[in-house]
């Protein structure tokens, strides 16, 4: 075991506190990393750093960019775009891989959670509906997490847009329940953008 004021040990500490990462793996990942060459480290850090540094939250959508707004907010889209309201930026991805979305994407940073803290007020949805009036949008689709905050997020989200005029719809069953978007496969994630369905709040 090492010593608490080890610098291993410092890394390890820092390591564990990404989320998903255990003791061990933190451990596995602080060996590896002491076992590159300099040069390799060195870039490591840099890029670490550069990202921290350079990349921040588009003014638009939420999405995480290093020029704003970014790539997803002004990318050619034809004819009339549906938006895609995600819970996290990395979940953007994931849709992306699918092939099948051509619209825009909104990124709430999170999902109703009373027990954290975060209510309505923590989304920022006046940005949403500045978007829904300003943008000539074919249909929204709530693409948050199916966890009990996601489908709580997602219920007051068809609520507070019922009036838009624009059609909106939920991500079908297919995603497994209790886990993330970030986690299911590509096949899974476009069965569920292709069999969406119409959220009725009455």
């Amino acid at each position: 075991m090492l010593e608490k004021d080890h610098p291993l040990s410092r890394l390890i500490e820092e390591i564990k506190k990404i989320p998903g990462i255990g003791a061990k793996s933190a451990q596995r990942i602080a060996f590896y990393l002491i076992g590159l060459p300099l040069e390799d480290a060195t870039r490591l850090a840099d890029a670490i750093l550069d990202a921290k540094r350079n990349v921040f939250y588009c003014s638009v959508c939420n999405s995480l960019t290093h020029v704003d707004p970014c790539f997803h907010c002004t990318k050619e889209i034809d004819g009339e775009a549906a938006l895609c309201i995600v819970e996290e930026p990395f979940n953007i991805a994931s849709i992306e891989k699918t092939g099948i979305f051509q619209g825009r994407y909104h990124v709430l940073l999170g999902a109703l959670s009373p027990l954290k803290g975060r209510g309505p007020d923590e989304l920022k949805t006046d940005k949403i509906i500045a978007r829904v009036e300003k943008d000539n949008y074919k249909e929204i689709i709530i693409a948050t997490n199916p966890t009990v905050e996601g489908e709580a997020t997602a219920y007051f989200l068809a609520k507070l847009l019922q009036g838009s005029g624009v059609k909106i719809t939920r991500l079908a069953l297919g995603l497994p329940v209790g886990s993330d978007i970030d986690f299911a496969d590509q096949v899974t994630i476009k069965k569920s953008l292709e069999g969406r369905t119409e959220i009725k709040t009455s």
